[in-house]
């Protein structure tokens, strides 16, 4: 079977060379290619007609899997690479494949391993992590039922009802990704990242990326402006903050409603790539040299006042107050 890497993770392990700034803290293994699914904005749809080595903007090059499976596996072992990530695309084959992977990637033990798969019951997100998945991520992407159907095509109460089941079955082992830009308010997002913090799911927080041969190739990628409010917002609700401490008007986030707010933001970690420990995502969203969306770092002190500034919430210069 042949795998695909993010161009980062093949730089990592020594098959490719590229130029970037900052590696990747997490091997990215695509399984598959040409999805089942026609989700919009996906480089992978049946209706795409991208090219098949992209998922988002990065490129995947293809790999037999005895070629980088002891590469990568002596990579995490040295903690050059902290978690292995499975990128399943559906296909016929897809489950049998999965399987097949975790049995290869854990041979020499246990490794930090998330599965992101299209499932269809808790029997089988149990069969993953026995099999040696450390978690699994159920995607919603979409953050109501109605832009789920329009931009999926799929049934949104089944995908959030086996999201709950699996968060409540398997505590601390259940991820989802959110996609901001596809036509959501901020409170909506908002609310969708609060029902998922309530349930103990943890929330990866993706920036809608335009790519060529998609259905949304001319659609905007969000505002600057709107991606930090609601990274702010999702950091809060992180942290504990009530939902209702995060003011909205006309669905745009507008002010934090707690003392000394802006401390909550002092580090940066707000603007970091979230999702899985020690997922960092490169460039996922971005292209080099251009705006961050997620930080795939810790940020400088500058940093972190440009992107507070970017969020326009409180006026003035944004000044951060350090304790």
């Amino acid at each position: 079977m042949t795998w695909k890497l993010s161009a980062g993770t093949a730089c990592a392990i020594g098959k490719k060379r590229i130029k970037s700034d900052v590696s990747s803290t997490t091997a990215y293994i695509m399984l598959g290619e040409k999805c089942r699914n026609h989700c919009a904005f996906c480089t992978q749809a049946s209706n795409s007609s991208a090219n098949e080595n992209l998922l988002s903007r990065v490129t995947w090059p293809a790999f037999a899997a005895d070629d980088i499976v002891p590469d990568i596996v002596e990579a995490v072992e040295r903690r050059d690479l902290k978690r292995i990530c499975l990128q399943v695309v559906d296909t016929k084959e897809s489950w049998e494949n999965t399987i097949d992977s975790l049995k290869k990637l854990n041979q020499e033990g246990r490794k930090p391993i998330c599965v992101s798969s299209h499932i269809d019951s808790l029997a089988q997100a149990k069969t993953l992590l026995a099999t040696g998945a450390e978690r699994i991520c159920i995607a919603l992407d979409a953050a109501t039922p109605e832009l789920y159907g329009q931009v999926k095509g799929g049934d949104w109460e089944k995908q959030w009802l086996l999201l709950t089941e699996c968060a409540k079955a398997l505590p601390g082992s259940v991820t989802t990704h959110l996609i901001v830009g596809l036509g959501e308010t901020e409170e909506e997002m908002v609310d969708q990242i609060a029902a998922c913090v309530d349930r103990n799911i943890t929330v990866g927080l993706f920036a809608f990326t335009p790519v060529q041969g998609t259905i949304f190739a001319e659609k905007n990628p969000p505002a600057i402006g709107q991606y930090r409010r609601i990274q702010m917002a999702r950091h809060l609700l992180c942290q504990g903050v009530n939902r209702r401490a995060i003011y909205c008007v006309d669905g745009i986030i507008t002010d934090f409603i707690l003392p000394n707010w802006r401390t909550f933001f002092a580090d940066g970690k707000a603007f970091e790539t979230t999702g899985c420990l020690d997922c960092n995502r490169p460039y996922y969203n971005e292209r080099p040299g251009g705006i961050l969306y997620n930080y795939p770092r810790p940020l400088t002190r500058q940093e972190s006042l440009q992107a507070l500034r970017e969020s326009q919430i409180g006026g003035g210069s944004n000044a951060l107050a350090y304790p």
